[in-house]
């Protein structure tokens, strides 16, 4: 009697499974959700940032939900409906807005035998970043006015090897007057010529120029005067950038002894260089370094207010050393560099004292690194394309920080460098991005009132710095390059009330 009452349980029991697992929604305890009577979505509302992005959501309904009422910048991927859970997950991905105005939209959700909900999507739009209308007129707009749009003969003077800085050692011919020429025609009306001593000075304390180097740099000033531009000559790669070369920034900065020892020398060369121009007009300006950095470190990790500081001891030096030396250089125009020349580090930099109040301060741009130089050297950037498409804010964003803290308050910057690497004219793509970006950031200096300088190093074969646009020894155009500098000089003259930075955007490629 026993066993057939514990066989009667069982069987109960195992029927009682039975039914359990074909119930729809059976759940661990044996519970049957109850049919929904209503469409919910979770969640009912999204709010996407300007950047976009995708959003799931978990739809509940008695039948199968279906979406509809999309936007074309909203993208739907349906999901896989399960009839026991009465659940369905699927996909929204709000594309950028490329537009300062925010927008909505409410999508619709429908099912069978039920009323329809809807979900409510919202984005904001992109940061109104105006142009300024006029720049004001004070003494740092006329500056700019003055020097206009510049290139760099680099990779020239600047060129080092085994120590010794050597014209042509980097492949470069020897500058002429024709190269000068051919930069004045071309439409630039300053140039940058960047200069490394190392090598070329004696011992202490004197710390004396070879005088046939400096001779060959005052020629090519020379060259330059005649043809009627502004120059800016330096100190370039004499920077320690993991080398042993004389203006060794970690030294510095670690030991009081190496600071005073490299104080005194920049003295002695900054003494130098001014007493050999002294007598040379306003077209002539001095600019202290290039590009100082701890190391090898082009991003400063620590102690990095240490490191600038060591750098404004360095830019005073430089301005009191050339403000000594009387004639001209009492008046003549001073440029200054922060921490690796870059812009992220301009807060730290300090104006100079200055008793002829005519100092610059200066920066390079070559941003975003992995489109204009870096390896990788994607093939667009800007909002019509794929790789930056936020590129254009990202630079006004840039200029008009330098703008609100500089320009505006009557302290005058230049750009020394910026450029883009080459790209084929026979791909057309890369080749539209190229001009176009030379273009944008041009007339984004303009309208922000910064002097922009072109790198151009002369090299036009391999490796990933490519920036050749006008031969540094007959001065004509160097392959295709007349028309990245027929954009960027457009970019710099046209002062035309329709040819607005809004403009250059409107015409970004569409291929």
């Amino acid at each position: 009697m026993f066993r057939i009452a514990n066989l009667i349980l069982s069987s109960f029991a195992f029927i009682s499974l039975l039914c359990s697992c074909g119930k729809p929604g059976g759940n661990e305890q044996g519970e049957t959700p109850t049919v929904p009577t209503v469409i919910t979505a979770e969640p009912a509302q999204i709010t996407a940032t300007q950047e976009g992005g995708s959003f799931s959501v978990k739809l509940t309904s008695p039948a199968r939900p279906k979406v509809s009422g999309l936007p074309d910048w909203i993208s739907y991927k349906d999901g896989t409906y399960n009839p026991s859970t009465y659940q369905m997950t699927v996909t929204l991905t709000v594309r950028a807005n490329e537009s300062t105005t925010a927008r909505a939209a409410e999508l619709t959700v429908s099912a069978k035998g039920v009323a329809d909900i809807t979900i409510a999507v919202s984005q904001e739009g992109k940061e109104d970043i105006p142009d300024p209308n006029v720049l004001p007129d004070n003494v740092a707009t006329r500056r700019t006015v003055e020097l206009g749009l510049g290139w760099n003969m680099g990779n020239q003077m600047d060129a080092i090897s085994g120590g010794v800085a050597n014209e042509t050692c980097w492949g470069n011919p020897k500058a002429t007057q024709a190269t000068f020429d051919g930069v004045k025609s071309a439409g630039f009306t300053s140039v940058r010529i960047p200069i490394t001593w190392q090598g070329h000075i004696g011992a202490a304390p004197d710390y004396t120029i070879e005088t046939a180097w400096i001779n060959r740099v005052a020629e090519i000033v020379g060259y330059a005067e005649k043809t009627g531009l502004n120059v800016i000559i330096n100190t370039h790669h004499d920077e320690n950038h993991g080398d042993s070369n004389w203006l060794d920034l970690r030294g510095a900065v670690n030991t009081a002894a190496v600071n005073s020892q490299i104080k005194e020398e920049i003295a002695a060369v900054w003494t130098q260089i001014a007493e050999k121009f002294k007598t040379k007009g306003d077209f002539l300006m001095f600019e202290s370094f290039n590009e100082l950095i701890y190391g090898n470190e082009w991003s400063s990790s620590s102690n990095t207010e240490r490191k600038c500081e060591v750098i404004n001891e360095w830019n005073q030096v430089f301005v009191n050393a050339v403000r000594a030396t009387g004639g001209n250089n009492e008046t003549r125009w001073l440029g200054v560099p922060g921490y690796a020349a870059s812009p992220n580090y301009l807060k730290y930099l300090a104006v100079p004292e200055d008793p002829a109040n005519k100092t610059m301060l200066a920066f390079h741009c070559y941003d975003p690194y992995d489109y204009t130089i870096g390896d990788r050297q994607l093939p667009d950037w800007g909002h019509t394309g794929s790789s930056y498409p936020r590129g254009e804010e990202e630079i006004k964003n840039l200029f008009k920080g330098i703008y609100e803290n500089y320009i505006a308050k009557d302290i005058p910057v230049y750009m020394g460098e910026f450029g883009c690497s080459f790209r084929s004219k026979s791909d057309a793509r890369p080749w539209a991005f190229f001009l176009y970006y030379l273009e944008y950031v041009v007339k984004a200096a303009k309208t922000y009132g910064i002097a922009p300088f072109l790198w151009d190093n002369g090299a036009k074969g391999s490796g990933k710095e490519k920036h050749a646009y006008i031969d540094h020894g007959t001065g004509q155009y160097i392959g295709n390059s007349s028309e990245p500098v027929n954009a960027m000089v457009k970019a710099w003259k046209t002062d035309s009330q329709s040819y607005t930075l809004q403009k250059v955007y409107d015409s970004a490629p569409r291929l």
